[in-house]
């Protein structure tokens, strides 16, 4: 079983978000400037031994291959952002990674396709800044000649000698067959036996609940489905998550974020005794998360998992490995979200109030059930 962690870029400046958010801003500007938004709420909150690092030098990503290879990370999944015809954004540190084999550490891309706005960096305003956009067969195949040289790369995850290669939100493809045949076949034409697929699960995803005989594997990342059970539980009889309870909790938070005057708070260290680790199928991925406190980007709009902690954590991937080890049959993956989505107060990198404690958790955990 592999471990793999999301991994965000977004720690360079470039010309487009100098343009959006002012000159110099990184994923750091906003980390820097979060305060506390109740009593006992955790801002803010900052890394430690890596520093507020610049990923237009690779030795910190030298750093972090090492640190996650030492603690039993087995590979990054980095965001990688293609917008339609060429446009790409925060492309440079994967770039300087494939250039560098002292980045020693298997990776595979995440093709995060979403429109960026506003309220993608937590801010209450629909502008759109960037566009996703669906242009065909021919763009297809310009974005898998540009991901091409990664896939080759020695270090890039393979399956069955198919790259892996995760999409986000596999839904909003409007012509996804095209886009899967396209994706295969060049593959094929490339020396691959295909593309190992991965779509992660989101609210409504269609095509990942109904139609996993199109993709070699479909994986479910609960990045935005937190399991607790007074907000999310499992529909037995249709064997799948019945989220009509989860969006009328939520609702506030991610349809009427501009009528929201305070944070929605939800407890982990509670919740997590009480989510189920249930595998849906062969071809489930679990993904879980070790902390979450998007207060950093979004304010008194933002999720707050509150009481997320090193120890709440340990439970939480102990017992959701231990129920995956019974089923020798999924992929061999678990994955962790995410590596440093810091803004999100979501990652793994040592912090300044726990040092290496949610690292040393996946050794730990690791080293308990022989993995």
């Amino acid at each position: 079983m592999k471990f793999l962690a999301y991994y965000l870029p977004q720690y360079h400046p470039i010309p487009e978000n100098n343009k959006w958010w002012g000159i110099g801003f990184t994923e750091w500007t906003n980390v820097a400037k979060a305060k506390p938004l109740f009593k006992g709420h955790r801002q803010p909150i900052l890394p430690s031994e890596l520093g507020y690092y610049d990923l237009r030098l690779v030795d910190t990503q030298i750093q972090q291959a090492e640190l996650a290879k030492e603690y039993g990370i087995d590979g990054f999944i980095y965001y990688q952002y293609w917008f339609g015809d060429g446009r790409m954004l925060l492309e440079k540190p994967a770039e300087n990674m494939l250039n560098d084999k002292r980045v020693d550490l298997p990776f595979c891309f995440c093709w995060a396709n979403e429109t960026w706005s506003g309220i993608w960096h937590g801010v209450d305003n629909p502008e759109v800044l960037m566009e996703q956009q669906y242009l065909g067969q021919k763009d297809y195949t310009d974005y898998f000649n540009y991901l091409l040289p990664f896939f080759k790369d020695d270090r890039y995850i393979k399956v069955a000698n198919k790259p892996k290669f995760h999409i986000y939100r596999l839904d909003s493809i409007p012509d996804i067959e095209v886009f899967i045949e396209t994706f295969n076949q060049l593959a094929k034409d490339n020396g691959f036996d295909g593309v190992y697929f991965v779509a992660t699960g989101n609210v409504g995803s269609e095509n990942v609940v109904n139609n996993d005989k199109v993709f070699g594997v479909v994986g479910l990342d609960f990045f935005k489905k937190l399991r607790y059970s007074q907000y999310f539980y499992f529909d037995e009889e249709s064997k799948w998550f019945n989220y009509e309870r989860l969006w009328k909790t939520w609702t506030g938070h991610f349809k009427e974020m501009s009528k929201r005057k305070k944070p929605l708070v939800v407890n982990y260290e509670a919740g997590i005794k009480k989510m189920p680790t249930t595998i849906l199928n062969s071809k489930y991925i679990p993904c879980i998360l070790p902390n979450w406190d998007n207060s950093a980007r979004s304010g008194v709009k933002s999720l707050v998992l509150h009481n997320s902690n090193p120890e709440a954590f340990k439970h939480y991937l102990s017992q959701s490995v231990q129920e995956y080890k019974k089923h020798p049959e999924n992929p061999p993956f678990f994955i962790i979200k995410s590596w440093n989505e810091w803004a999100e107060g979501n990652y793994l990198e040592p912090d300044r109030f726990f040092g290496r404690k949610w690292l040393e958790v996946i050794k730990e955990v690791r080293a308990k059930h022989n993995i």
